[in-house]
């Protein structure tokens, strides 16, 4: 245990994960942050998982409370904003740790009903938990915001609404950090690439018909950095540094965690 975010509390959306072999990014970010002394406000559309996640922190004898919410629907988020503040009577670190690429193709292959599906989840989810989030750290004159994005939004990728809804999250956590600098308020995004998560590695093997070993063997392939993929715990460990007074003198970043794949230029 550690005191990097000593009686900060923070909300996580998307605390639980999908179901698989390896800890997600969600439920690694918000066992760090209570591990390191924050107090955790766990959100997700699944409240079986995000419960799971308070188990565990329970578990090391952190303090978490979880909370079912869907953040494309504007009354969830602001249900979270007002429960967390409820609970914990502030609200110092903001995580939005959601994506999803269901559907997602070419752009004369992907369907209009695919498109909103995952702009919604991915960048109007964010938006609308910044917007009920942001007030309380305001009146606080102190707060962070992570964005967690993808190395999609800045590389090559065929799937066209995760790279944009990505890019425009990197635009969405730009123009807070400028907005609200001088609130006192922080803003940056964390850009993985590729991860041997659940999400990554269960969902796209199913959904690509192949082995799992097969594919996290392929992935590691393409990943400059010896070793092949990174895990949740890069991530957050990112997430870790970027929430502490350690970076406070950082806003407006977003920082790759990719193992050098996007540093590939030219």
């Amino acid at each position: 245990m550690g005191d990097r975010l000593k009686d900060k509390v923070a909300i996580v959306i998307g605390a639980g994960q999908t179901p698989g072999d390896t800890i997600g990014n969600g439920r690694a970010i918000s066992v760090l942050f209570a591990r390191q002394g924050a107090r955790l406000f766990l959100v997700d559309r699944r409240l079986d998982s995000a419960r799971q996640t308070q188990e565990i922190i329970a578990g090391d004898g952190g303090e978490a409370l979880a909370f079912e919410a869907d953040i494309t629907r504007e009354t969830d988020c602001k249900a979270v904003a007002d429960a967390c503040k409820k609970q914990f009577s502030r609200i110092d670190i903001l995580v939005n740790n959601v994506g999803i690429g269901t559907g997602d193709g070419s752009p004369t292959r992907l369907g209009e009903e695919a498109w909103d599906n995952i702009f919604n989840t991915n960048l109007k989810g964010a938006f609308l938990t910044c917007k009920h989030v942001l007030p309380i750290m305001v009146e606080q004159e102190k707060g962070v915001i992570l964005n967690i994005s993808s190395i999609a939004a800045v590389c090559s990728a065929p799937i066209l609404a995760y790279k944009a809804s990505k890019a425009g999250l990197n635009a969405l956590t730009h123009t807070i950090a400028m907005s609200y600098a001088k609130k006192g308020v922080r803003a940056n995004a964390i850009m993985p690439g590729l991860m041997n998560t659940p999400m990554a590695i269960e969902s796209i093997a199913k959904a690509a018909g192949v082995a799992k070993e097969e594919l996290i063997k392929q992935r590691n392939a393409v990943v400059p950095l010896k070793g092949g993929m990174g895990d949740a715990w890069d991530t957050a460990y990112a997430a870790l540094f970027l929430a502490s007074d350690e970076a406070k003198f950082i806003t407006g970043v977003a920082l790759a965690v990719d193992g050098g794949q996007s540093a590939r230029i030219g």
